[in-house]
């Protein structure tokens, strides 16, 4: 026979059907044949549950504030990391990540091989291979001579400098990503012609007083005078260029008879550059490409994947402190509602409720507290991920299942911090109980 009673607390989560008095005091089914095995209703589970968690709301929210910000910092680490791990490659390849060095091998002496020299004519060897952005040769002129001024107008106005110079093929602007800050840079004309004109680095036109190019200024390299056409701002791959003169091949070639480059530098694009350090040397020494060496960076994929487990690392610590912090709340809430209902505990012993019907009703509700706390902060961390991304114009990168097993995670810690307070009110003897609880 199933009896309600008129408390939400004494609604009827055990179903017994019993005539006679002893039912009430849990005794072993072999001494009461006749009496059926009492039965916990999935839905009256449910419905206590939810109704022990929010109870008391204020409490139910501190509780799982602690799973709500272990879960959030989870979520919100994992999906940072991916989205920043992205941006990290990109970050890299501005200059490091796309840029391949070729030079001419080096003898234990340290002289270069005569055997394996290097060509002047870069870009119509190296742009045909897919992947190649620009490329540039450059080499330094030993012994060019004292720099003068000799301005068009003011010819007394003399100085002399002892400044680098450097011999340069036409694409080394596009391949050390250089911008001018006037002028323009010598093209292939001016090399086939063996102009003698020059680029000065912004600080070399400080130091010799060229501020603007529509005076025609002109400097002297030894005897010979070259006229200024550009005015370097910006080389973010070769920074020593800034600080020197910078000469066409062609001229430098003729007048100081630099034949042969000492190094190219060649841009490649995102994830080309392996691919390029393997062919480069065959396209410009295809005889000998063994006499070249190759310099190029390191597969930036592991660097973002050091990056990222750096990341991981940090932050999944800080989140698992965070859920362990959560995990203590649960269970030190669930033990204080444990002793705050053992009065209904014993009263729901008497009335025929197994100390298993007693044990899963508080590992529901921890549970329940768990996973709401997970569902919180899963919703939490992808909102964080989301800002993080919109604030830095980043495109936002998620796992597909982060979102499914945060709420997971959150349920599982509840369960766990609910064993110990659910074991504790199963061990709960009626009578005790009763007397405990009036």
């Amino acid at each position: 026979m199933r009896q309600r009673s008129a408390s939400a607390a004494e609604e009827p989560l055990i179903a017994a059907e019993s005539s006679s008095a002893g039912a009430a005091l849990d005794e072993p089914a072999e001494a009461s044949p006749r009496r059926s095995r009492s039965r916990l209703r999935v839905r009256d589970l449910l419905d206590e549950s939810l109704a022990g968690v929010f109870a008391r709301p204020a409490r139910a929210a501190l509780t799982t504030l602690g799973t709500v910000l272990g879960i959030a910092s989870l979520v919100a680490t994992l999906g940072v990391s991916r989205t920043a791990g992205n941006q990290i490659v990109d970050r890299f390849d501005e200059l490091s990540a796309t840029q391949v060095t070729v030079r001419a091998r080096a003898t234990q002496g340290g002289a270069r091989r005569n055997t394996t020299p290097l060509p002047w004519e870069v870009e119509s060897r190296l742009i045909p291979l897919n992947g190649v952005v620009a490329a540039g040769a450059i080499a330094d002129v030993p012994n060019p001579g004292g720099i003068r001024t000799a301005p068009v107008r003011d010819p007394s106005a003399i100085s002399v400098r002892t400044l680098p110079v450097f011999a340069a093929s036409p694409g080394l602007i596009d391949a050390v990503r250089g911008t001018l800050a006037s002028g323009r840079w010598f093209d292939r004309g001016h090399v086939e012609r063996d102009d003698r004109v020059v680029i000065l680095g912004v600080d070399v036109a400080i130091e010799l007083g060229v501020t603007r190019l529509d005076n025609q200024p002109a400097i002297f390299i030894g005897d010979d005078v070259f006229s200024v056409i550009g005015i370097l701002a910006e080389a973010p791959r070769d920074v020593g260029l800034l600080g020197g003169v910078i000469v066409p091949s062609g001229a430098a070639e003729e007048r100081w008879d630099v034949s042969r480059p000492e190094r190219v530098v060649i841009e490649t694009e995102l994830g080309a550059a392996q691919l390029i350090a393997r062919q480069a040397p065959i396209a410009l020494s295809p005889n000998s490409p063994e006499g070249l060496s190759v310099s190029a960076p390191r597969d930036p994929t592991e660097t973002r994947e050091r990056v990222e487990s750096d990341i991981n690392t940090l932050f999944l610590l800080l989140g698992l402190v965070s859920l362990i912090v959560g995990a203590i709340g649960i269970a030190n809430v669930t033990l204080v509602t444990v002793m705050e209902r053992t009065g209904e505990i014993g009263l729901r012993r008497a009335l025929g409720a197994q100390r298993r019907h007693i044990a899963i009703q508080f590992l529901t509700e921890s549970t329940a507290m768990g996973l709401i706390g997970g569902v919180i902060g899963a919703s939490a961390g992808l909102l964080f991920v989301v800002a993080v991304a919109a604030a830095r114009d980043w495109t936002p990168v998620l796992d597909l299942w982060l979102p499914l097993v945060a709420p997971v995670a959150g349920a599982i810690v509840g369960l766990v911090a609910g064993l110990y307070p659910s074991i504790r009110a199963a061990r709960m003897e009626p009578v005790d109980a009763l007397r405990a609880g009036t």
